[in-house]
């Protein structure tokens, strides 16, 4: 049988450009609609572009929340793409009233003043240690929030623009991008191709 991806619809995520990717490796994609859905998939997908508080009533309001942080504290294969990332923290400035998954602690901030916002284009991403999904190399970003800091018990990659901040995490099958790997090119086909590979090959 041929690998799955099981893709959570967050109603702002540019969902086409993902399963896209994933056809491009052979890897099939289908769409959660319910809690089981995420709670049994072999791997989940939490894209994202848009406002975080938009992304966050869209999965409350189909009832994933518990389903999804349930699957990555038992260390369910799980990616989390650019807003999808950001999502996995407690709060963010974009939408301070509105709670996150809190799977990470801290909160989402805006990008510094003195740089432009968005972030648009290609940029570096340096891993913060050797042996992880995460490799050297350039990524296409379109943010205006980031995480400033690695959280606790997680290890990643650092991207710089007006400053640090975190553009990937990493702890055991969960994997969080701010970047898109759907866009970077044979780059982000390769950390896709990897992640896949990692979490268990064909299902």
């Amino acid at each position: 049988m041929t690998s799955t991806v099981t893709i959570i619809p967050t109603g702002s995520a540019n969902t086409a450009s993902v399963i896209a990717a994933f056809d491009r490796l052979g890897v099939a994609s289908r769409r959660a609609d319910t809690p089981g859905d995420v709670r049994d998939a072999d791997r989940v997908v939490l894209p994202g572009v848009g406002a975080f508080g938009a992304a966050i009533r869209r999965i409350d309001q189909q009832g994933l929340r518990a389903a999804l942080t349930d699957r990555i504290a038992n260390d369910r294969p799980t990616l989390a793409i650019c807003l999808g990332l950001q999502l996995l923290a407690e709060t963010s400035e974009e939408s301070p009233h509105t709670a996150g998954l809190g799977i990470i602690e801290g909160a989402v901030t805006r990008l510094p003043e003195d740089v432009l916002v968005p972030h648009l284009g290609w940029n570096e991403v340096t891993p913060t240690y050797r042996g992880g999904t995460v490799t050297p190399g350039w990524a296409y970003f379109a943010n205006s929030y980031r995480l400033a800091s690695m959280p606790d018990g997680w290890s990643g990659a650092r991207t710089d623009y007006g400053g640090g901040f975190v553009s990937a995490l990493e702890r055991g099958n969960v994997l969080a991008c701010q970047f898109h790997p759907e866009l970077s090119g044979r780059w982000g086909a390769n950390l896709l191709r990897r992640w896949i590979d990692s979490t268990g090959g064909t299902s």
